[in-house]
């Protein structure tokens, strides 16, 4: 067997990105300065970030037959992510999101569409051959389902010993309540700047030690929090800081989340301390917000 793979469990969506001048008001008519499709989802975007980096990576989700399922499955393979967990389900539609991208300040307004397309189930999961994998990362979501997902894994790992263990990783990003159980059960645990706020936390340090007793015994718990930089929290409950990176012109913000959060996965899968995995994540979720897309982060 080769070289063990990294897995993220989660989202692939269309989104249709408009790159505008500035924000359009209301009932007005707007010429964009460009327009694209572009794959996304946050479990899926890692995944072109991990590939990127040069980690073998694997992307397991629910996916449409047609035309914009054959998009991603095209731009999935173009990246040389492992696809053979995607689930196809002829009869549903893809999830589409429509971007406005304002390019004077890098900002992304969002306006989501799921209608029909479930996510992959901890029955679907019962396929994946753990083997393959040294990193499994869900993006928190159908949060029942993912925790039968992990232990499955956490079963698993108590077969193997220490340094051949599965590492688990979960982001936290949406503020749903059914999502807050996967604090528990994460090696590594991303909560994001939105949810932070939500539970009336100023800033990612007061965020960490606020929601630090939610994870499990010997865990780490990171929050980025935008132009401020990143904060992680280990078992030793210190605080670990990291500024941020930002490119000289900010263009574009979207999945700038998921490139931090894959880029510390990828520095901490090989080997990195936690002070180095935070300032490295930084580094290239600064350089994606660069660029448009995710080529050229390097």
């Amino acid at each position: 067997m080769g070289e063990k793979k990294i897995l993220c469990i989660g989202l692939v969506c269309l989104d249709i990105i408009s790159v505008v001048d500035k924000y359009p008001e209301e009932d007005t008519d707007t010429r964009c300065l460009s327009q694209r499709w572009q794959r996304g989802g946050n479990a899926s975007n890692s995944c072109t970030v991990l590939a990127q980096l040069g980690a073998p990576c694997a992307f397991m989700g629910s996916l449409a037959a047609g035309h914009v399922g054959n998009f991603v499955l095209d731009s999935l393979k173009h990246y040389s992510i492992d696809i053979s967990h995607v689930i196809t389900h002829p009869e549903c539609s893809l999830p589409a999101s429509m971007v406005i991208s304002n390019q004077t300040t890098g900002s992304r307004t969002i306006l989501h569409s799921n209608s029909n397309l479930p996510d992959v189930t901890a029955q679907d999961f019962e396929n994946v051959d753990l083997s393959q994998y040294k990193w499994i990362h869900w993006e928190g979501r159908n949060a029942d389902e993912q925790v039968k997902m992990i232990q499955r894994v956490e079963e698993y790992n108590k077969t193997l010993p220490m340094d051949q263990k599965i590492i688990i990783s979960v982001e936290i990003e949406k503020t749903r309540e059914h999502l807050y159980q996967l604090f528990g059960y994460g090696d590594i645990v991303f909560v994001s700047k939105d949810l932070a706020q939500h539970f009336g936390f100023d800033s990612a340090p007061e965020a960490l030690k606020g929601l630090h007793n939610r994870v499990k015994n010997g865990a780490c718990l990171i929050c980025a929090w935008a132009e401020k930089g990143a904060d992680a929290m280990g078992p030793d409950g210190v605080v670990i800081h990291s500024d941020a990176f930002p490119p000289d012109v900010i263009v574009d913000t979207l999945g700038a989340g998921d490139t931090f959060n894959a880029s510390v996965i990828f520095a901490l899968s090989t080997g990195k301390t936690i002070k180095e995995a935070l300032t490295f994540g930084c580094q290239i979720a600064g350089r994606k917000c660069g660029v448009h897309g995710f080529d050229g982060i390097l």
